[in-house]
């Protein structure tokens, strides 16, 4: 059994509110557990309304399977343009 996991940090550029981020941040949420059937979750600086850090994790019994996962779902929230990619 091989375990994957990945983290995400988010910077919301002119977002003024936690209703706004929390908006954003269930967005990209939906849309990954959605389209790549993994669990994630915020996992950080909840009360930050300018930043958000997501977790995401994939179990498989294929390593390259798990790999390919977690790059596609990198790029996948990167390019929703819901907030700056600033690391994974």
């Amino acid at each position: 059994m091989i375990i994957g996991i990945g983290r995400v940090e988010l910077f919301f550029h002119g977002n003024g509110s936690l209703k706004g981020k929390r908006q954003r941040v269930k967005s990209i949420i939906a849309r990954v557990r959605n389209k790549f059937n993994v669990s994630i979750a915020e996992v950080e600086d909840n009360d930050n309304w300018e930043k958000a850090v997501l977790g995401f994790s994939v179990v498989s019994n294929d390593n390259k399977f798990v790999n390919s996962l977690l790059l596609k779902v990198i790029d996948f929230i990167d390019n929703q343009h819901q907030g700056e990619l600033i690391d994974h």
